[in-house]
């Protein structure tokens, strides 16, 4: 009771100040917030998530992760086809973006 009572008390101080992201024709091909993205290794292992802010990842959101994460700040304004190198704690992955997509856009 003590967890539900000190999130309804972060979400009332929370809630007005959001601010609704839209998708704007600029972030056309290139990754920002909000976007879909699917990656590649060279192993072949395919990952799909949205990027969104660290208070949207709740429950079991394994296809978000927060844009504070190493994988979305290495991948920001990146495009389709690069190639991203992303700081882990077993060292550095290299992954390859294979699609952006962004909710509401015409894809």
């Amino acid at each position: 009771m003590r967890q539900i009572d000190r999130r309804v008390r972060f979400l009332r101080k929370f809630l007005p100040e959001v601010k609704v992201v839209d998708y704007s024709p600029e972030q056309d091909g290139k990754v920002f917030f909000g976007a879909w993205v699917e990656i590649e290794n060279e192993a072949g292992e395919v990952k799909t998530f949205r990027i969104v802010g660290p208070e949207e990842i709740y429950g079991d959101a394994k296809d978000y992760i927060s844009i504070d994460s190493p994988m979305a700040r290495a991948l920001l304004k990146k495009e389709v086809d690069d190639d991203v190198e992303v700081n882990t704690p077993l060292g550095v992955k290299t992954w390859f973006i294979n699609k952006i997509e962004y909710p509401g856009a015409n894809n």
